[in-house]
């Protein structure tokens, strides 16, 4: 008994499967890529070496129209080869001869939805917008997209309150109340991972082509919100727009609860006290509250001492070195990118050869800017021995001591020794 395999791949669309896709042990695959050369061959193959069965993975792989589809099964069915689709449901050989038009609907689907994507692949080749309204701050140009002017101002002020502050519903609120833009925090949060407002494309299979456009945020602020998201991801839920800046990070040591802020006043009269309980203290006698404004002292103290020497212990990479393989290896590819062009002119590469492999060059290149703009953009021992010192942070609002203590620190832990208490701060390196 003898079986083959035929798969068609267009390279705007995929990758050439992998060959253990079959499952079956087969006698030989023919891969078409572009065109169906392959196809031909199979077929005067199988006229000399008649074969039982051909396996492939849809029946439109089978040429670029139903009438083509048909009259390939037609030339199988007369060779008596079954046509085994792992992909689609029923028989081949029922589909040539009887049931040709059961199986009609599922063909049109198949080739209206690849005509479909490859129109959307040649429009990523050539780094155009996606299909759709164009994102909140931008109008759709004739090739890309270009700035609102009318609206762009209120997104790039939405990112710059939560570079600032670090504190995403609060940015949230401050367009309502500035510019009676209303938006929810999931949109909010879309805004800030949308690689549009950084002056990329994304497409829906994932993939990112920098430089498409105008930003509306620099490589760098876009850097500082990934980082800033990425620490308050370790935060609990609302931590980080609290109006205290300890909230979220203390914890007791005693009962292991998380500790909340709790505000009392007096009666008739302006000024409040500040102290902090456990939320879910498990003992019979409860942990005792304790004075917000002594916890912030014994914090502010406590990392003055503590942040350079645990600064001075960390082995860092040396980032002038990582940073210069970086720069190197874009512009190696850009370099490449500049002769695909010159490549084309003399024949070497074909149009869409060389569409596609600067679609891949650009995607590599956003990838490895991304990875450069990740990079801390200070020296972190130097940035150690400038906070450490208690005026620095004594002059500080609660909102940008919130803003930097999460710079830096993991989680406070409240060790207490009957009465009195002692702190332990747990760094984020």
């Amino acid at each position: 008994m003898r079986i083959i395999a035929y798969s068609y791949t267009d390279p705007l669309l995929e990758t050439a499967p992998d060959r253990r896709i079959w499952g079956w042990e087969v006698d030989r695959i023919y891969l078409d890529l572009g065109g169906r050369s392959e196809l031909e061959k199979l077929l005067e193959d199988c006229r000399s070496t008649p074969a039982e069965y051909l396996l492939i993975r849809r029946y439109e792989e089978l040429g670029e129209s139903v009438r083509e589809v048909g009259d390939r099964l037609d030339q199988f069915d007369r060779l008596k080869i079954q046509v085994i689709a792992i992909e689609s449901d029923g028989k081949a050989s029922e589909t040539s001869r009887v049931e040709l038009i059961r199986f009609l609907a599922e063909i049109q689907r198949g080739q209206h939805s690849r005509r479909i994507r490859k129109g959307h692949a040649k429009n990523r080749l050539k780094a155009l917008p996606p299909p759709g309204k164009a994102p909140y701050g931008y109008r759709r140009g004739k090739e890309r997209y270009a700035i609102d002017r009318a609206a762009a101002p209120i997104v790039k002020e939405f990112f710059e309150r939560f570079l600032i502050y670090g504190s995403l519903r609060g940015a949230v609120r401050y367009l309502e109340q500035r510019y009676g833009k209303k938006i929810s925090v999931t949109t909010g949060k879309r805004w800030l991972v949308n690689p549009v407002y950084r002056g990329d494309l994304e497409y829906k299979n994932g993939e990112v082509i920098s430089n498409t456009h105008v930003p509306i945020i620099s490589r760098e602020e876009a850097a500082q919100v990934d980082r800033l998201l990425r620490r308050n991801r370790r935060l609990p839920p609302r931590t980080a727009s609290a109006p205290r800046s300890l909230a979220g990070l203390l914890g007791c040591g005693e009962c292991g609860s998380s500790m909340t802020v709790t505000r009392v006043t007096s009666y008739r009269k302006d000024r409040e006290y500040l102290y902090l309980r456990p939320m879910n203290c498990p003992r019979n006698q409860k942990c005792k509250s304790l004075s917000y404004e002594q916890i912030l002292e014994a914090t502010i103290e406590r990392i003055c001492g503590d942040l350079p020497e645990a600064v001075s212990e960390l082995e860092l990479p040396d980032l002038e070195r990582v940073k210069g393989g970086l720069t190197g290896a874009i512009a190696s590819k850009r370099e490449i990118l500049a002769q695909l062009p010159e490549l084309e002119a003399t024949g070497i590469f074909d149009a869409e050869t060389a569409q596609i492999r600067a679609y891949k060059l650009r995607n590599e290149i956003a990838e490895l800017e991304g990875k450069l703009a990740q990079l801390p953009p200070v020296n972190l021992k130097a940035t150690a021995q400038a906070v450490s010192i208690a005026q620095f942070w004594l002059d500080l609002s609660e909102t940008e001591r919130r803003f930097y203590f999460r710079e830096f620190i993991r989680k406070i832990e409240i060790v207490r020794q009957g009465d009195d208490w002692d702190l332990k701060l747990m760094f984020i390196f």
